[in-house]
């Protein structure tokens, strides 16, 4: 896939790195996801618009002020480029931008807040970090918090476009799930071998038609 690099996040850059150094002065840290909706609320970006902002999932999302968790940030385009300010001490807290670590924190801090004795249910798109960081926020609340009582995932749907295969960072089956204490044995567990800009939609279309 080619992403031509002046059309995409450098385009960004400039209005971002306004709100990075004025939370730096003001000694406030924000997460990635929340220097975006600023820009967003701010209207900061509206010149750069492609598509109708009421198809944009980040504005929806912004709108209704939803928690995202978003690992590995720093392995990213703008990750790079907010090391690159930093290390031009443009930005003089390198924790201005609030860590991957502290996503978990926060990721455990909400499940515990909204798991109740249910549970909660994981949906999962695609593969790599992007589901292996979330799923894991159970074990570690079980595991290294030691908080037995921490229900386990109540259902794992995934879909996913990946090799099937044991071990695999992506494509796992759901029953290895089990045994590395993210799921129970009883839970339910399905994987959609499909293409998720088909599939996806279809499944959150009949779920709100369902829930209507």
């Amino acid at each position: 896939t080619c992403i031509p690099e002046e059309e995409a996040i450098r385009r960004i850059e400039k209005q971002i790195l306004e709100e990075w150094t004025a939370a730096d002065r003001e000694g406030k840290s924000y997460f990635p996801h929340e220097f975006l909706y600023r820009l967003i609320r701010k209207g900061s970006l509206e010149t750069y618009y492609q598509i109708d902002p009421k198809d944009s999932w980040l504005v929806a999302a912004c709108e209704k002020n939803l928690p995202i968790f978003v690992p590995g940030w720093e392995d990213s385009t703008l990750g790079n480029i907010y090391a690159s300010h930093c290390l031009r001490k443009d930005v003089r807290n390198v924790h201005t931008v609030r860590s991957g670590i502290e996503y978990m924190m926060a990721l455990a801090e909400w499940y515990q807040a909204n798991a109740g004795s249910r549970g909660i249910g994981f949906f999962q798109i695609g593969g790599g970090i992007a589901g292996d960081f979330p799923i894991c926020v159970v074990p570690m609340l079980i595991q290294d918090m030691e908080l037995k009582d921490t229900p386990l995932w109540a259902y794992f749907c995934q879909i996913s476009d990946s090799t099937t295969s044991y071990g695999s960072y992506s494509g796992a089956i759901p029953n290895e799930k089990i045994t590395w204490g993210k799921l129970s044995i009883e839970a339910p567990k399905y994987v959609i071998e499909s293409d998720a800009t088909i599939v996806a939609p279809l499944i959150f279309a009949y779920v709100l038609e369902t829930a209507g």
